[in-house]
């Protein structure tokens, strides 16, 4: 077997501290500059995030707006629909008295047509008779 020769390594302990508040110092450096990009990241999405939020807001009101416009249409259509209702049962009533009035003319009118059917019926009878002689001639 062979040996090495012993070698004595001699820092104080000031020396070894200094080294390891060194490579701390190193190791704090790097995260505080892997956490400054973290930031900046989140500080782009933050201002991603705002832009989205404007436009949303801008939609949303634009959407209020028409629906405020639809509103406003349909109480206006509404109160057409009634006014447009009201102007036909009147035109309606008034339709039903002049078919009211039609029709009693038209049962007049039947009346004078029966009677003067009759009439002429009867005159072509007597017309009929006196013709053949079953009448008596004065």
């Amino acid at each position: 077997m062979t040996t090495n020769p012993q070698t004595t390594v001699t820092y104080t302990l000031e020396e070894v501290l200094t080294r390891f508040e060194q490579n701390v110092n190193k190791q704090f450096a790097e995260v505080n500059k892997q956490f400054d990009q973290v930031n900046q990241k989140f500080d782009e999405v933050n201002q991603k995030f705002d832009e989205v939020n404007q436009k949303m807001d801008k939609k949303f009101d634009e959407v209020n707006q028409k629906l405020v416009k639809l509103e406003i249409g349909q109480t206006e259509l509404s109160g057409e629909i009634k006014t447009l209702d009201q102007k036909l049962s009147g035109e309606i009533k008034t339709l039903d008295a002049k078919v009211d009035g039609i029709s009693k003319r038209l049962d007049n009118q039947e009346f004078i047509n029966r009677g003067v059917l009759v009439a002429l019926i009867v005159a072509l009878i007597g017309g009929a008779a006196k013709l053949f002689g079953w009448l008596p001639t004065s």
